[in-house]
């Protein structure tokens, strides 16, 4: 049967809605298969801590090291921060020795500048984890531990399951690590509510963002990475000019050009981050400001409510994204494009 033109094909015909629906599975598939390298780690961790942690990503990855550097200082306390890459690839800077961990995450393990610093700082004595969906991958055989994200092939350029099973993969080491209990009893539950999750409707901002030229994605702490990632698929698969601020950071320069009709998209966890999310966002209705508020504690004055799920706070991000997607696919649509096809992309992206 052929495939459906453009001006048939369906939101649940997509390959991003179908690989975006597999979240839950993708997450079981990792945790199942690394739970006694996960608990190895961990141990290793607790016994010779590093004295930091450098993430190696780009892209989505390099959004869910962003996650990676609030969960683990937030349960770790080790200072974590992103490698900049040309330091090795183009300057071919040596790396200073010390006990470090450097976690690379990636979803082909092939980008020649993220080999380049991974060697680099392997070299230089770093403890490598990988968090890689292709185990044949040169970056696989870089690492002194192998976390396959086992999210199963994906062909749609916009990364969505291999993003996922990246943001529960490193929940999962700063839980080990740890020792953390109740998140790695939420970690045991997060499967299934990400099943629930994508099958939640923010449908209603749609009106809100199927004319928009350009919006602000508002997250904050353990949420600011997601918000990294949704503004990233709005111009990748819907040619939607977005940026992503945090609920903090978008008081100083960026909050002057909010105003009437201005499209904002705010992603509220239920912690104290959250209520950073939902004031800025209450703040912005009362200016005019078309406010679309994923929020599970409910709707707030002035701003179009779409539901979302509670859980252990680290771990409500990784909801919001699968709902968000969901909303992603349907919008790329709407706006007369095919997500699984941007324009000017491919799935790998080789920088050097």
């Amino acid at each position: 049967m052929p495939s459906p033109s453009l001006a048939t094909l369906k939101a649940d015909q997509t390959l991003m809605f179908s690989e975006a629906s597999e979240g839950g599975y993708a997450v079981e598939r990792f945790l199942n298969h690394n739970r006694a390298a996960l608990q190895a780690l961990g141990a290793r961790l607790k016994a010779s801590p590093p004295t930091s942690v450098v993430t190696v990503a780009r892209g989505s990855s390099d959004h869910a090291a962003t996650f990676g550097k609030y969960v683990i200082e937030t349960h770790t306390g080790v200072p974590t921060a992103t490698a900049a890459m040309s330091v090795s690839s183009i300057y071919a800077a040596p790396v200073a020795s010390g006990e470090s961990l450097c976690i690379a995450i990636s979803q082909s393990g092939r980008s020649p500048d993220l080999l380049a610093t991974v060697e680099a700082h392997r070299k230089a004595g770093a403890y490598v984890v990988a968090l890689v969906n292709d185990e044949d991958s040169p970056l696989a055989a870089l690492a002194d531990v192998l976390l396959p994200l086992r999210a199963g092939p994906e062909k749609s350029v916009a990364a969505t399951k291999s993003y996922i099973a990246s943001l529960a993969g490193l929940a999962a080491i700063a839980a080990h690590w740890s020792g953390d209990d109740a998140l790695l009893a939420a970690l045991d539950d997060l499967p299934g509510l990400l099943k629930r999750a994508f099958a939640l409707d923010w449908s209603a901002a749609l009106d809100v963002l199927e004319d928009a030229r350009n919006l602000f994605v508002i997250g904050r702490g353990y949420g600011y990475a997601v918000a990294q990632e949704a503004a990233l698929k709005l111009k990748e698969t819907c040619a939607l000019h977005a940026e992503s601020f945090s609920a903090a950071e978008v008081k100083h320069g960026p909050m002057a050009i909010v105003g009437e009709g201005f499209p904002i998209l705010a992603l509220a966890t239920s912690d104290a981050a959250g209520d950073a999310v939902r004031e800025v966002a209450a703040e912005f209705a009362g200016r005019g400001a078309h406010v679309c508020l994923a929020n599970a504690e409910g709707p707030v004055a002035g701003t179009l409510h779409l539901p979302a799920l509670t859980a252990h706070p680290a771990l409500e991000p990784i909801l919001l994204i699968q709902s968000f997607y969901r909303l992603a696919n349907s919008l790329s649509l709407a706006r007369g494009l095919n997500p699984d096809t941007p324009p000017h992309l491919n799935k790998v992206t080789k920088t050097v």
